[in-house]
């Protein structure tokens, strides 16, 4: 069939066609913009799951329902190796600037930029006397606010006006950040610390992040009330329905249907995982002949697609671990597609759990494995360990 038809959108990040079984979540942060539109108190929010199950998509739709409420927005991916406070304040800039053609006393702006200047420039890890930071802010940098270099000092300072300006407008601003798991320990606390203020005061600011299912841990560590601070929503693979809807609908739209069984093999092979339900449907697709795709169809396509999700999606990531950090995923599979005990592991390999400790804190820190619970281990990808038992060791 025609390839340049082809309705379905595996990627990064990338929004499919139709957005199926997310729709609690949906309803969720629609409830969360209606409170705090009128002035309710309401917790930030977070997003946890595997890879590859739409974190990044629906962080981005949520984006998308504040703007539409007329709401600020400005977004973030955070980096292990670098501290929020300019990626935020770049970020919180967007944000005033959706805002502030809508304000009617410029130098209330011009006073929350000030402090936002104040704020970027206030990087401890940047060398005395010097800034790299280009914020494009006209505005001089205001003394004594946001500016002491603590983190949590400025950071609950600078959301506390920013919040300030939205309420003149009667709407919220919304940070969202990417990849949570990586903002560095002390951000996290700070970070949590702001969000706490906010809350108490009531500002119209939230937070909303998306990251790995460990994020819950890595916040209650930072901060003990974080458990109360957020509401937290876990997605996980797609129930049949919705899997069959995200293949059916974008079809439907070109004149194009399945047939029951090759939904029945389509299922089977992508489990359920959004992007692979995208992955296989893209190919299936660019493979069969004629509509109804049908279950011969699959058949033929799906070594292809199964080819395009080693290189693309196992691959890459398989790629960016040394020897010694392949040596213990492959030893992670080998027992199981469970999380697995990191005693078990170094049962496998014939060494002390603890001489194997920096091969996992590597792989957790590049976002390949994560810690389930105390003890417990498991990939960050679905369907990693199959993929790494048809690896040679």
């Amino acid at each position: 069939m025609d390839p340049v038809r082809n309705p379905y959108a595996p990627g990064a990040g990338q929004r499919p066609p139709e957005l199926a079984g997310r729709d609690r979540e949906l309803q969720q942060f629609e409830i969360v913009l209606e409170r705090v539109a009128r002035g309710r108190p309401e917790r930030s929010m977070v997003i946890t799951g595997l890879r590859g199950v739409g974190k990044t998509v629906l962080l981005n739709t949520f984006k998308s329902m504040a703007m539409q409420r007329l709401w600020g927005t400005g977004k973030i991916e955070a980096r292990p190796d670098q501290s929020i406070r300019r990626p935020v304040a770049a970020a919180l800039h967007l944000a005033i600037r959706e805002l502030a053609p809508r304000h009617r006393a410029p130098e209330r702006i011009e006073e929350f930029l000030g402090v936002l200047k104040a704020f970027a420039m206030r990087d401890p890890s940047a060398a005395k006397g010097t800034s790299h930071w280009s914020p494009g802010i006209d505005v001089p940098a205001s003394r004594g606010r946001a500016d002491s270099g603590d983190l949590e000092i400025d950071l609950t300072e600078l959301f506390v006006d920013a919040a300030g300006v939205a309420t003149d407008l009667g709407v919220g601003i919304a940070l969202f950040i990417d990849e949570m798991q990586d903002v560095q320990t002390p951000d996290v606390s700070a970070l949590c610390a702001a969000c706490h203020e906010l809350s108490q005061s009531g500002g119209p600011l939230i937070v909303v992040g998306a990251g790995l299912p460990h994020l819950p841990s890595v916040l209650s560590a930072s901060k003990s009330y974080s458990e109360r601070l957020f509401r937290y929503a876990r997605i996980d693979r797609l129930d049949r329905e919705a899997a069959d809807l995200a293949l059916i609908a974008p079809a439907e739209s070109e004149g194009v249907e399945f047939t029951q069984e090759a939904l029945d093999a389509l299922y089977e092979a992508a489990d359920g995982y959004p992007y692979f339900v995208q992955a296989y449907g893209k190919v299936a697709w660019d493979l069969a002949l004629r509509s109804p795709i049908t279950a011969d169809d699959i058949r033929v396509s799906a070594p292809e697609a199964e080819e395009e999700l080693a290189v693309g999606f196992f691959g890459s990531r398989y790629e960016r671990a040394t020897p010694a950090e392949r040596d213990y995923m492959h030893a992670m599979a080998a027992i199981g597609d469970e999380p697995v005990a990191t005693a078990e592991v170094a049962e496998g390999l014939g060494r002390k759990p603890s001489s194997l400790s920096p091969a996992r804190d590597s792989l957790i820190k590049k976002g390949l494995i994560y810690s389930a619970e105390r003890g417990l281990i498991a990939f960050t990808v679905p369907h990693f360990g199959k993929f790494l038992r048809s690896q040679p060791a």
